[in-house]
């Protein structure tokens, strides 16, 4: 049996959840009260539907109790919104309950009626790029749970020619590797601690956030 979601609110962010969904093999309820955006939707979701996600007894309809996710993505145009429909299906037994945040304080009532997981995507999409623009060796970064992320480093000069055993950034920097692409053998190697680090190696890391910046200002 297929995994079930329900994605309510298809704005920019709604909508590419939706589809990364989808195409990930999950039956997606998309919904939205904005026709046009569910006509959208319709094209790749199993569902879609338009409906005002804080009628309860439209939001019930939809079954949130049995589907393994229930992604709250409304946006900016209605926080009161996002809150109210977090909060309802919470109350109806939804298993988890995803929530866009737009602010802090949005966060913290989002977190208060009930949502497990919250997420603010353009705070998220911000940070992560800020690194890129901070420091031309740093690829791109990626959330992994609530306060850790991977990111893929093009080594700094300090590193090439030496073995990760030497260089030690667990210790010094709470950086660790865990793989590392190498250019022209089209694989993710397993790091071996001895094995010099070449100039065109990929290292993909896991840290706390900041921690890869601090890295690059230190050495």
């Amino acid at each position: 049996m297929k995994r079930q979601a329900i994605v309510i609110g298809l704005g920019q962010f709604g909508t590419s959840v939706a589809r990364a969904l989808t195409e990930r093999g999950v039956e997606v309820l998309a919904v939205d009260v904005r026709e046009e955006r569910v006509r959208v939707a319709a094209a790749f979701a199993a569902e879609a539907a338009s409906f005002d996600a804080t009628d309860t007894e439209a939001l019930a309809r939809t079954s949130p109790e049995r589907r393994e996710v229930c992604i709250c993505a409304i946006g900016d145009e209605s926080k009161e919104s996002s809150i109210i429909c977090t909060a309802l299906l919470r109350q109806m037994g939804a298993q988890r309950v995803i929530a866009r945040a737009n602010d802090d304080l949005h966060a913290r009532i989002l977190k208060l009626v009930g949502a497990h997981q919250i997420v603010n995507p353009e705070r998220e999409f911000g940070e992560r790029f800020a690194s890129t623009i901070l420091h031309d060796r740093i690829i791109g970064e990626l959330p992994l749970g609530a306060d850790l992320l991977i990111t893929e480093l093009k080594p700094p000069a300090a590193f090439v020619g030496q073995g990760l055993r030497g260089l030690d950034l667990a210790r010094r920097f709470g950086v660790t590797v865990v793989a590392i692409r190498r250019a022209g053998e089209g694989a993710v190697l397993s790091p071996d601690p001895d094995d010099p680090i070449r100039d065109s190696d990929v290292l993909i890391v896991v840290s706390r956030s900041g921690a890869v910046s601090q890295l690059m200002e230190r050495i």
